[in-house]
């Protein structure tokens, strides 16, 4: 049996017996919604599918934000055969077959778009099997993955793709989801003759957290207890009736995991030792896994209290190894005692700043070459060249600081960290006036 199913035919009728949100997947450009910075007139994605622009891309976004609807969407667009893989199901075997009939399909004029959905999950000996066969056109790639790129893709295939950052939907856009698959009899609940108020949509669409998926598929869980009850109107107490039974199943993703975290979070942040206790109490009780908080707690020891309490990354490791060694609940007290420290230590976030900073400059500078004097030179030939030339060995001047710049030559003199009056970093910030001092004296 081939490998190639044909264009999707996105027009034909739905299958009933399907979730609502793969019935109401949109069949064309005019019926989906959101992405407008990528999909409106002019922008770019909206430019390539109309100039029918056959290089490869990445969709890259969170779960239900339309990334294999717009793969769809493109196939139907273009006419091209469709081929869709889960990185999740398909190995090496079934990847180098689908190549060789794309490759045989492409001498009769056929055109061949393979999607891969969580291209992530797929090793580096799996997508380098791609690299020959997107390089020669011979297959139109479309990967999506909820993660970043940039560290899941390998370089090669990267440089041949171009990448789209799809984001999570906002309310009205879910909104008007919701209303469309209220209404639509065909593919929808329209038969079932239905209504529900804005409002009541309203509360839908924030518990998805983006998710449109999770959205239509709360709608679909409320229309049917109305129905069961004889009632036509989904009223808000119904649809909270609902999402409840969905939070039950869904919880640890949905929008009060990540309500919660960030309440544990921004308590910690607000040095109220005592609210923090509770969220964590909280996210504990209810059955989170208390890995994933104790990875947020280290990420909160170098986000928001950082070189002002150095100590603070040391004490959330040991109290993610604990957890990790007791498990709970003997080790929701190493997760306590964690949270408590770094509500009441002192807090910086200016080391977080500056890296921001520089990952700011690096996206909007040129990568410039190493300065010469801070290269190594191994060998004669570089040293001809200037390899190392100028070079100041700092633990023989005096105060152990040269008279030399470190940073390349568009970025000479920028200052990145700045370090606070709090804790620690109140000494930091006298070292380093003393380091400007000293350099300064030796360029005087």
């Amino acid at each position: 049996m081939s490998l190639f199913n044909p264009t999707p035919d996105l027009h034909t009728t739905a299958n009933l017996s399907a979730p609502l949100a793969e019935r109401m997947r949109p069949r064309n450009l005019e019926e989906y919604v959101g992405q407008v910075h990528l999909l409106a007139p002019g922008k770019p994605l909206r430019v390539q599918i109309e100039r029918d622009d056959p290089a490869s891309m990445i969709f890259w976004g969170p779960p239900g934000v339309g990334k294999t609807t717009l793969a769809k969407i493109i196939a139907n667009a273009t006419h091209a055969s469709f081929i869709e893989f889960s990185a999740v199901l398909s190995g090496i075997k079934e990847i180098k077959q689908v190549m060789v009939d794309a490759e045989k399909a492409a001498k009769f004029g056929s055109r061949t778009i393979l999607f891969i959905d969580e291209i992530h999950r797929f090793n580096k000996a799996q997508q380098d099997a791609f690299l020959p066969y997107v390089e020669h056109g011979t297959i139109r790639l479309i990967g999506a993955t909820t993660e970043n790129p940039s560290f899941e893709i390998i370089g090669a295939l990267l440089s041949r793709c171009r990448v789209y950052t799809l984001q999570a939907l906002g309310d009205e856009a879910l909104l008007t989801l919701l209303r469309r698959a209220l209404t639509d009899a065909e593919r929808g609940l329209g038969k079932m003759q239905i209504s529900a108020e804005d409002e009541v949509l309203l509360t839908l669409a924030s518990y998805s957290s983006g998710d449109a998926r999770n959205a239509l598929n709360a709608l679909e869980v409320a229309a049917k207890l109305a129905e069961a009850r004889a009632e036509k109107v989904i009223t808000k107490d119904l649809a909270v009736e609902a999402l409840q039974q969905r939070v039950l199943l869904y919880d640890k993703k949905g929008e009060e995991h990540y309500n919660l975290i960030s309440a544990l979070h921004k308590s910690v942040r607000n040095s109220d030792a005592d609210a923090a206790l509770y969220w964590l109490g909280r996210m504990l009780k209810a059955g989170e896994d208390p890995m994933y908080v104790a990875r947020r707690v280290v990420r909160i020891a170098v986000e928001d209290i950082g070189l002002a309490s150095p100590e603070a990354l040391n004490l959330t490791l040991s109290a993610r190894d604990a957890m990790d060694f007791l498990g709970s609940p003997e080790g929701d007290l190493a997760l306590a005692q964690a949270v408590v420290y770094l509500a009441l230590a002192p807090k910086s976030n200016a080391l977080y700043t500056a890296y921001g900073e520089v990952l700011g400059d690096i996206e909007a500078t040129r990568a410039e070459p190493v300065p010469l004097h801070l290269r190594n030179a191994p060998t004669g030939l570089m040293k001809s060249i200037g390899y190392g030339k100028g070079y100041r060995y700092a633990h023989d001047e005096e105060g152990k600081v040269a008279d030399m710049d470190c940073l390349p030559d568009s970025l000479r003199g920028r200052k990145y960290y700045q370090p606070t009056a709090e804790g620690r970093e109140k000494i930091l910030a006298q070292r380093m006036e003393e380091i400007r001092r000293i350099r300064e004296g030796k360029r005087s």
